[in-house]
């Protein structure tokens, strides 16, 4: 325990002061050992210049609440089959950190408790780690809740991660802890993203609270600390950062480093968050969705989408890796409607050689038990499968 305590203790010096130097020198400072270059043995897809492969797949909710040991509903083996066997070759997995922490859940966490690790808990994840790899699926590591910072509210942070110095440290040092613990695999096996969507939250204990863009130079250092940290455990491993504004906007101010950055396929809102109680304050207002045509007092189309995933693509094109990390519709919107506008995000995506991971596999934006009313489910295994679903992620 003390020999932990003290290499945590000298990991977060060491972290301090490539934080502290990044401040002294400006951008440019740490460019020498952070400089963008090739991907290494992954290449692009379809021939495309992105040179992440299209990695096709689900995001998996083990570990995405906060309690204790995270989501009690675990993927299972057949899971993982059933995914290979469909043709698909990548999972996400977005973690709450407090999920893997061993402290006392009766009050509010205390900064120092961010670092107790529950090697019990952690052992789980490298569990279904190597057991997606085994069944040929790459895993994305993603921190949905990282110290200090979460999208979703329901859980009190000691600090903010835009703004201060001690949950910035923290959270470099949870990535070295990954990094490390998975160290001897490749990037082809695991990669790392960084922080589920990065916003301004005004309080991030109110699911409903403003969003706004992170300032280019703040994503900058955190992204640049987390790399560093991940890099020192392994100098090939690949780190992946979500987009600026909730995962919409693409970030200039790292498209210099070896970083790849992953878009979202949720736009517009209107469709894909239709009657979502955490994404609206009044699910019952909400004007019932089409596609293409008129929703509210907005016309949208697929112009809408190509001029959206335009600057995504332009990335791509610049030998920035892109992936879509999160996609999908909740349950409540029309099934037609919902096929007919993510045939056309998907295939945007598809012909820019951009991969996606559906959120989720199993759940509400799923092809298995998703509970839309509207849907001819077939009994796949005593699970109820969306065929149709199924069949357009296959084409794409």
């Amino acid at each position: 325990m003390a020999d932990s305590i003290i290499s945590r203790r000298l990991f977060i010096g060491r972290a301090g002061m490539a934080v502290a130097a990044l401040g002294v020198a400006g951008p440019l400072g740490m460019q020498s050992c952070a400089s963008r270059v090739p991907l290494g043995k992954i290449s692009a897809g379809d021939g495309k210049r992105n040179p992440l492969p299209r990695w096709r797949g689900f995001n998996l909710l083990d570990y995405f609440t906060p309690g204790p040991g995270g989501n009690r509903d675990k993927t299972t083996d057949d899971d993982l089959k059933w995914m290979r066997d469909w043709g698909f070759d990548f999972v996400r997995l977005p973690m709450a950190y407090p999920s893997y922490l061993d402290f006392d859940r009766s009050r509010n966490i205390r900064p120092e408790e961010v670092y107790k690790i529950d090697e019990q808990v952690a052992d789980k994840i490298g569990d279904l780690v190597t057991r997606a790899n085994g069944y040929g699926l790459h895993v994305s590591l993603n921190l949905h809740r990282a110290p200090g910072y979460c999208i979703n509210a329901g859980f009190h942070e000691p600090y903010n991660l835009w703004k201060d110095e001690e949950a910035q440290k923290a959270f470099f040092w949870h990535w070295n802890y990954w990094a490390t613990r998975f160290k001897g695999l490749s990037r082809e096996l695991i990669s790392f993203d960084l922080v589920n969507e990065p916003a301004m939250r005004e309080d991030m204990n109110d699911q409903h609270s403003r969003s706004s863009t992170v300032p280019g130079d703040i994503y900058r250092k955190v992204a640049l600390g987390a790399f560093e940290a991940i890099r020192s455990a392994n100098p090939g491993h690949l780190v992946i950062a979500d987009g600026n504004n909730v995962g919409n906007s693409v970030i200039p101010e790292i498209s210099d480093l070896d970083i790849a950055q992953s878009c979202r396929g949720y736009y517009p809102g209107e469709i894909s968050h239709y009657q979502a109680p955490w994404a609206n304050k009044n699910p019952e207002l909400c004007p019932v969705p089409v596609w293409p045509g008129k929703i509210g007092n907005r016309e949208f189309s697929r112009a809408d989408l190509e001029k959206y995933y335009k600057p995504w693509i332009e990335l791509a094109n610049s030998r920035v890796g892109v992936h879509c990390g999160e996609c999908g519709c909740w349950r409540n919107t029309p099934h037609e409607v919902f096929l007919a506008w993510f045939g056309d995000v998907l295939d945007i995506l598809t012909h820019a050689g951009i991969g996606y991971a559906l959120w989720n596999f199993r759940g509400e934006f799923g092809i298995l038990d998703s509970g839309r009313k509207d849907v001819a489910y077939e009994d796949w295994h005593g699970h109820r499968l969306d065929r149709k679903l199924l069949v357009l992620l296959q084409k794409n």
